[in-house]
């Protein structure tokens, strides 16, 4: 607010001390200084310790992204001159969480959270469905990105189905992610793009089963346990269907982190179904949110020690136990 006041305060002055011709001009560069400051309005001071918080409390069974995003977010956010955008890859099943994180990076650098109109969410399904369209799609969608930026140069751009959009698009991002990058003027070194995909997930999924075979506790599980990065990676690879195999972002290097989210245990669920309850206004109840969790299904068959959807169903299925 305080802005736009100086603005009017600025542009009245003006129009009593200037020629009108020069007039417009300064008016120009004014507002456009002015607007920028305005649009900076809507970062928040960024603070460690709060998103360090909020991963605590509000994602359950995901010390390894909780680790690796605490570290990336904060050493970019705390660079004034960073020289890529940061870019991470989150790769497992569903319903363990990917989409929530995006979230909790979103409201810890933005005060409207992913609610701000700088975050910008593709669905590749959605967004960009028919293949005969690829063009104009790509056109589009390379116009997006560099109009966002150059607008507000801290934007953030979230691509969901990641390993179903087509080569060709997501060749379209690469020049984005790039060192020192600076695409027809615009830099793109303090923006955020956050790749969303099952990629990797059932590879991930068997390095847990396989800890938990050993009688290993799950929080010993880490980046480098069994190459699980690598595993990742070498997944995405043999995949013939996934639109990473055809594109160049993997092979020049330009994601940052690719993070693998676990499957979720019973434990897991049941915390999520307490969120749910709070969020639905409902009283705590530790025995249904047990009830709520055991009836849902678990693999492998015979074990039954991970949720197949994670906590996807979770709300919907509280809601049948809702007054």
């Amino acid at each position: 607010m305080k802005v736009r006041h100086l603005l009017i305060v600025l542009l009245l002055v003006s129009n009593i001390t200037l020629s009108s011709g020069f007039l417009n001009v300064f008016a120009a560069v004014a507002a456009h200084v002015f607007y920028t400051l305005w649009e900076l309005d809507d970062l928040l001071p960024f603070d460690f310790k709060r998103l360090e918080k909020d991963l605590r409390d509000s994602l359950f069974g995901q010390h390894i992204v909780s680790d690796v995003v605490l570290k990336a977010v904060t050493s970019f956010m705390s660079d004034s001159n960073p020289n890529k955008p940061l870019v991470l890859s989150f790769h497992g099943t569903a319903g363990v969480g990917k989409n929530h994180v995006a979230k909790i990076i979103a409201r810890n650098v933005y005060k409207k959270g992913d609610q701000s109109k700088h975050v910008h969410t593709y669905i590749s399904e959605h967004h960009f469905p028919h293949s005969k369209h690829l063009d104009l799609y790509s056109a589009q969608l390379k116009q997006w990105i560099h109009g966002n930026v150059s607008r507000f140069p801290h934007s953030m751009f979230i691509f969901d189905e990641m390993d179903k959009m087509q080569p060709q698009l997501i060749d379209v991002i690469k020049p984005f992610l790039d060192y020192n990058s600076r695409v027809d003027g615009v830099s793109f070194r303090n923006a955020i793009f956050i790749f969303l995909s099952n990629a990797g997930g059932n590879v991930i999924a068997e390095v847990a089963l396989d800890f938990w075979r050993e009688g290993k506790d799950r929080e010993e599980l880490w980046m480098n346990s069994k190459e699980l990065e690598t595993k990742i990676l070498q997944n995405i690879f043999n995949d013939k269907n996934s639109g990473f195999l055809h594109s160049s972002i993997i092979d020049h290097h330009l994601v940052d982190h690719y993070i693998p989210f676990l499957p979720l245990e019973l434990k897991h669920v049941r915390q999520c179904v307490m969120a749910e309850m709070v969020h639905l206004n409902m009283i705590q109840d530790a025995d249904l949110a047990d009830k709520v969790a055991r009836n849902l299904p678990f693999f492998p068959e015979e074990e039954k020690i991970f949720a197949v959807k994670g906590c996807k169903s979770v709300r919907q299925k509280l809601s049948l136990y809702a007054d």
